[in-house]
């Protein structure tokens, strides 16, 4: 089966070309999605594949550039994409993309690259999945009162961010948001970071910042969220690739799926909305934080390096096929949904 895989020619390691191809739709479908440039997956998947940790990050980055422009275009015919707020979280990005980059290299420098990093991704994803169901509960609790899906308030962080009148205060006419300059950029500075050192392009935290912490609706974050990603990957692709970390054959040959992939990811968000989107989401990141902790026992304990590989490896793709599927399936029902509305008019006139 030496033909399933393909020799890597600057990390010198084998890698299944299926593998690549599979994981690329996958991350171009719920890329497309949930906004957030598909790296939380990527990352670890290409580690769980047979990158090292540094290579995984830089040519994840890669190939999450171009999906990134994929599917923010595509967003952006659906009205999706705030470019003012977005363009301003560029400047505070590029800076943190940097700086996560020199940390990256030298965690690698002293040894420690592998292990740290992985812990940071499971405390990562451990406060993110926690704030989504807790906002989905809060939102849900007002439903008694009268509210609806459209109406309830969850986690609503940014009503207190936006009490911070620190001059110059902007105006962002799609988001519907009013509040200082600052607040768009200090966060988009830690995103950067958190970007340019886990190699998840930001994206992984930005749906979640815009939602809960400058006050976005779900389908607009999604929108403007790969409009940022974009450029922080463009940037942290660069970067990785002067460092000697990036693997273009691979971004490549992901990139054949994702191309594709992005395209249902990102129709489907005009047929799926709100809750649907933010439980998805929430299982998302508890399926890859179970997954990284598998591959992270299997390197404190190497007698069952072999159990936990398989089983981390068969939740990651599982997940991704899971995901896949409920969205491709949800977006066949709203195309259905809307043509026989269609017809139903047609029939009236």
């Amino acid at each position: 089966m030496n033909w399933l895989y393909i020799h890597m020619p600057i990390s010198g390691v084998l890698i299944s070309w299926p593998g690549l191809i599979i994981l690329g739709f996958g991350v171009g479908v719920i890329g497309g999605f949930f906004g957030v440039g598909g790296g939380w997956l990527v990352t670890p998947g290409l580690n769980i594949l047979g990158f090292p940790m540094s290579f995984a990050i830089g040519t994840d980055l890669t190939q999450m550039s171009a999906n990134s422009i994929i599917s923010t275009m595509r967003h952006s015919k659906f009205g999706n994409v705030d470019y003012k707020l977005g363009t301003i979280m560029i400047i505070g990005t590029l800076v943190g993309v940097e700086l996560g980059a020199r940390i990256v290299i030298y965690l690698e420098h002293i040894g420690l690259v592998g292990s740290v990093l992985r812990y940071c991704y499971m405390i990562l994803l451990t406060f993110i999945s926690w704030t989504v169901f807790v906002d989905i509960s809060k939102q849900k609790k007002q439903f008694t009162v009268g509210a609806t899906e459209e109406t309830a308030v969850g986690i609503d962080w940014y009503k207190r961010l936006h009490r911070i009148n620190v001059p110059p205060m902007i105006h962002f006419k799609t988001a519907g948001v009013y509040c200082s300059l600052w607040l768009p950029v200090l966060i988009s500075f830690f995103i950067g970071l958190i970007s340019g050192t886990l190699g998840i392009g930001g994206g992984l935290i930005v749906l979640p910042a815009f939602i809960y912490l400058i006050g976005c609706p779900t389908h607009v974050a999604v929108g403007t969220s790969l409009y940022g990603v974009m450029f922080s990957a463009l940037y942290g692709a660069f970067t990785y690739t002067l460092k000697g970390r990036t693997e273009l054959l691979a971004a490549l040959i992901m990139l054949i799926g994702s191309a594709v992939g992005a395209q249902i990811g990102t129709t489907a968000t005009k047929y799926i909305k709100g809750f649907a989107i933010k439980y998805a989401f929430g299982l998302a990141v508890i399926g890859v934080f179970i997954s990284i902790l598998l591959k992270q026992v299997a390197s404190k304990f190497p007698q069952y390096g072999n159990i936990c590989t398989g089983i981390s490896t068969g939740i990651l793709f599982g997940l991704v096929i899971i995901l896949c599927t409920f969205i491709t399936v949800r977006l066949v029902q709203g195309v259905r949904k809307e043509l026989k509305s269609k017809k139903a008019a047609m029939k009236n006139v």
